[in-house]
């Protein structure tokens, strides 16, 4: 499908309006009505433009189509913002009103642009208008041209591959758009104004610095490279930042033995380290679990990229939160270090500093393990952090590795692991959209860590939960050797491991097997 902006031409094919005759179709009324009253009619035009919404091609399989291209929403845009700034020209007003104001000339211009293009052609709809105004407006203040996208029930990525778009959800297969951009400079220029929105100036997209990441006004992460065979952008929504744990229960990542145990693992100030594959759900788990600390707590969260959210308002009151992020570099290099970079690694000394109770690092990528890893080990009880691992039986080598490429022995690796990790929670990741099904996300395996090495001077290790039968997911094996620390939380007690323990998890989770 062309996005371009089409006219009735020779032959039966339609010819692309022109820039010229699309600024003079916007021009004149926002100028001349400076209160923005969707109800007045605007003066029609001299001469009726020569469009049609019968002769406009939609945009590309989007949701919520559009009856005009992207070059109009552009100009609007254009013109609601010399208005804006005409009105507030040194942005006296807070941000919330002056995104109202803007919604008010928004609706002003689309209503002066309809009454101008229904001389001569069918009018629009209320509807039309409507999702022509959102259009302008998430131009301005959200995602623009991929907001429709992001705006869809069960989107988890957005990820865009040039001028094409794939879309993942949740509960169903991957969606391909064929068009979302009309080049990759205007891909590349969304990117840098999403920068800008988001407060993050500083990291453009150039060649200079062709790699950059930032979160979206909504709290969507965005990382974008010019390093690919074509610019690309990955969007990751959150879908979920208000949850608890119980919701984990609703979704079936966990079951009420496996909420009761953790959040008694929570209270009783264990480490607790949260591993799976990539899109497992590790960092939703962590957010439930963080939301389970104690009001009368100090907690400091580490990210690179924030996600975790704990110093908002969740469910119920929660500790007293700092919340670090990371800070990207912005392209130079003075000695061996980027100018402006400040890693998870950089922030451990200031963040121990404000005398948390627990630390809670939302990623182990890299060097930060072993600040963690001292932080959990010299008094940081109830600290916890997430790893990515492909395989349950793998975290030990992880971690071990980890370890080794900050410099550490490895002798000297496996104390430390043992000296600072209490439960590794495994979460297990099955995608079935493909064959009709759908993602499943739920806890697998909880192992304990001893205080002790074994043979071969790695960390000794318990199964606590696993997969058992025909269950996949996680059930009951072998009693914690901290049960009594659970059990002086009161929300906890170990007769609930032995009693039925094969049916917490209630129906068989259902698959879909390969023909």
């Amino acid at each position: 499908m062309a996005d371009t902006h089409q006219r009735p031409g020779t032959n039966g094919h339609p010819e692309p309006m022109g820039r010229q005759e699309l600024a003079s179709l916007l021009s004149g009324h926002l100028g001349q009505r400076r209160t923005p009253t969707p109800a007045q009619s605007p003066q029609a035009p001299a001469a009726p433009p020569a469009v049609s919404p019968a002769a406009v091609p939609r945009l590309a399989g989007l949701p919520g189509e559009l009856p005009v291209s992207w070059e109009v929403i552009e100009a609007l845009q254009s013109e609601v913002s010399k208005a804006l700034s005409e009105q507030d020209p040194d942005k006296h007003l807070e941000e919330p009103d002056r995104r109202a104001l803007a919604r008010a000339l928004v609706t002003t211009a689309v209503a002066d642009w309809s009454t101008k293009h229904a001389h001569g052609n069918t009018p629009l709809t209320a509807e039309q208008e409507g999702a022509i105004g959102t259009a302008v407006f998430d131009s301005m203040y959200r995602g623009g041209r991929l907001q429709s996208l992001l705006d869809e029930d069960g989107v988890e990525d957005v990820m865009v591959d040039g001028l094409r778009a794939h879309v993942e959800y949740h509960d169903r297969p991957r969606r391909t758009i064929e068009k979302v951009a009309d080049s990759h400079e205007e891909l590349i220029t969304w990117v840098n104004r999403m920068a800008r929105l988001s407060g993050h100036g500083e990291r453009a997209l150039t060649q200079a610095t062709p790699m950059v990441g930032f979160r979206m006004p909504d709290g969507s992460r965005v990382t974008a490279s010019l390093l690919t065979t074509r610019p690309s952008v990955v969007i990751r929504k959150h879908r979920i930042r208000q949850h608890g744990i119980t919701e984990l229960v609703q979704w079936g990542s966990i079951n009420p033995l496996l909420e009761a145990f953790l959040t008694s693992c929570v209270h009783a100030k264990m480490n607790i380290l949260v591993v799976g594959d990539m899109g497992a759900g590790k960092t939703s788990l962590l957010r439930a679990l963080g939301r389970e600390i104690p009001a009368a707590e100090r907690l400091v969260t580490l990210e690179s990229d924030r996600e975790l959210y704990l110093d908002e308002p969740g469910p119920k009151p929660g500790p007293i939160t700092y919340a670090f992020e990371a800070r990207q570099s912005n392209g130079e290099r003075h000695g061996d270090k980027l100018a402006g970079e400040v890693t998870i690694s950089d922030m451990f000394a200031t963040a121990l500093r404000y005398n948390a109770t627990r630390v809670i690092v939302g990623e182990v990528r890299s060097t930060e393990i072993v600040p963690m890893l001292q932080a959990m080990s010299a008094g940081g009880s109830g600290s916890m952090c997430t790893l990515h691992v492909r395989r349950p039986h793998a975290v030990i080598s992880r971690l071990v590795q980890l370890c080794t490429e900050a410099g550490m022995a490895t002798e000297a690796a496996h104390h430390l692991i043992a000296s600072s990790i209490d439960v590794v929670v495994y979460l297990t990741y099955l995608d079935e959209t493909a064959l009709g099904g759908k993602k499943h996300r739920y806890v697998s395996h909880i192992y304990e860590i001893h205080d002790v090495v074994g043979e071969g001077g790695r960390p000794t290790t318990s199964e606590l939960f696993a997969p058992h039968g025909a269950e996949v997911r996680a059930v009951y094996k072998n009693m914690p050797t901290f049960i009594g620390e659970l059990e002086r939380t009161g929300k906890f007690a170990r007769q609930w491991l032995t009693e039925n323990p094969h049916s917490w998890w209630g129906p068989a989770l259902q698959t879909v097997s390969a023909r």
